[in-house]
């Protein structure tokens, strides 16, 4: 793995907090349980895709117990278009479920507890942690492992490994920020297939431009 200095991690955060200053959870939602539900639904599903599914789907069902009286078939109408529907739904209405009997309804703010719940990962619970609580999390989604990987921050494979690698080099109070700047640089610029580097200022710093093994 490439060993950068603790001024070189510093900097790169500065960079990509300068290239993304407005970076941070572009999901729409107004309660924690909502945001909840939009991170499931964006599993392989564009943000703006699900934004459009929640803007029709919670004014009508919005927290948990109405969601718990749900069948899949109830659901399905409202989350087609954000694919691997059945799956969601069913995740969905089991996930409204265990709230409703544990917790009142209410999200809990732990990682322990929410991958407890039937249908929520490691990812989708540290989603709902850092941005719902503003708890110190790492998610890894493909625009983090990506880029982290590309740039020189992890070498992992896994996304354990990339989450691990990027927990060790930056304090707690840095991976909140870090998490959205890397998935907007991965959305705006880091591109999976024609990455924009004449746009990025890490280039100097990036291993694969560096490189040129993308």
């Amino acid at each position: 793995m490439t060993k950068f200095t603790k001024e070189q991690y510093g900097a790169i955060s500065e960079h990509l907090q300068a290239m993304h200053p407005d970076a941070g959870c572009e999901l729409e939602y107004q309660t924690p349980f909502q945001l909840l539900i939009a991170v499931i639904l964006s599993a392989q599903c564009t943000d703006k895709r699900v934004n459009l599914a929640t803007r029709k789907l919670f004014p009508v069902y919005g927290e948990a117990r109405q969601f718990a009286e749900l069948t899949p078939e109830d659901l399905k109408p409202y989350i087609f278009s954000c694919g691997f529907y059945n799956n969601k739904a069913k995740n969905i209405i089991a996930t409204a479920k265990a709230l409703t009997e544990r917790y009142h309804g209410e999200v809990p703010r732990s990682l322990d507890e929410l991958t407890a719940l039937g249908g929520v990962g490691r990812k989708t619970a540290s989603v709902v942690l850092s941005v719902a609580f503003g708890i110190p999390a790492m998610p890894v989604d493909t625009h983090v492992f990506r880029v982290s990987r590309r740039i020189g921050l992890s070498e992992g494979t896994t996304v354990e490994r990339v989450e691990s690698d990027l927990r060790a080099a930056y304090p707690p109070e840095l991976w909140n920020t870090l998490h959205h700047t890397l998935i907007f640089h991965g959305r705006y610029i880091c591109h999976a297939r024609k990455p924009d580097c004449e746009r990025c200022t890490l280039k100097n710093l990036c291993k694969a431009y560096i490189t040129q093994q993308f």
